[in-house]
């Protein structure tokens, strides 16, 4: 598949927002707005797990697929608070985001615990997001590229070839996450070229690659027609649904 036939991909990471009456109005309104896209952009929502039962009630049946922000490393057993991923397949969803900065960093959670995620993700029949990305002292020591292959590598090594064709990985530089930067298009660029050929290598070349870090309908579009880049995992900006639908439309502007 060439970079100009890849479809655009956008999906929401509400993070630790939502309550149930906003919920509807959010999801009802990007069901509907989702609906006049072209069908190469893809649309999803990662909610908290919680608000999973109403999600898919309310998205059933719509273009927009459905999933959470985390899942645990084990399947079953006396892991109080930790949610399966074979419960959140229950809930017909697709996506699962693993290695999140926010997990990595709040929650200590390792390279290592990240690709045992993925693998129990993947076991369950569920998209992975996995997320990589470089905190800004890393970036000015010249250490990016070093930074996001050691994280992908370590979820790569654990994987078959067929598995990781199955992923979706996301450029979250550290950064640009909730403080309004955002790196530019020429910056992204460079990185998810780079993952490419990681996961070329891995024969993996076409998985989604994803840019998240304060993306906006105003430079939504900039960053979707890089050639690398097929899309957005989207922060803040989809809690707002015109914010939302404005770069899924942004993305359609530009999908092959």
């Amino acid at each position: 598949m060439s970079k100009q036939q890849r479809a655009k991909l956008v999906v929401g990471n509400w993070k630790m927002h939502g309550r149930l009456a906003a919920n509807a109005t959010l999801l009802r309104a990007i069901a509907q707005g989702a609906g006049e896209l072209p069908a190469a952009v893809r649309v999803g929502v990662c909610v908290p797990s919680l608000y999973l039962a109403q999600t898919q009630s309310l998205l059933e049946g719509s273009p927009v697929v459905w999933g959470v922000q985390d899942v645990s490393a084990f399947t079953h057993g006396a892991y109080t608070g930790e949610v399966a991923a074979p419960m959140v397949s229950d809930f017909g969803a697709m996506f699962a985001i693993v290695g999140h900065s926010e997990r990595r960093a709040y929650h200590r959670e390792s390279a290592e615990l990240v690709a045992v995620k993925t693998q129990r993700a993947l076991e369950a029949g569920l998209t992975p997001i996995v997320c990589v990305g470089e905190t800004l002292e890393e970036r000015e020591a010249g250490s990016t590229e070093q930074v996001v292959g050691a994280q992908l590598d370590e979820v790569l090594e654990k994987l078959s070839a067929e598995e990781a064709a199955r992923l979706v990985v996301a450029y979250e530089p550290v950064w640009a996450i909730g403080t309004g930067k955002s790196a530019t298009s020429e910056q992204a660029q460079a990185v998810h070229a780079f993952l490419r050929a990681r996961l070329a290598a891995k024969g993996a070349a076409d998985v989604p690659l994803l840019y998240g870090g304060s993306v906006k309908p105003d430079n939504a579009e900039e960053l979707f027609r890089q050639p690398d880049i097929d899309g957005g995992l989207i922060g803040g900006a989809s809690l707002k649904d015109r914010d939302f639908l404005a770069i899924c439309k942004a993305a359609a502007s530009v999908a092959g």
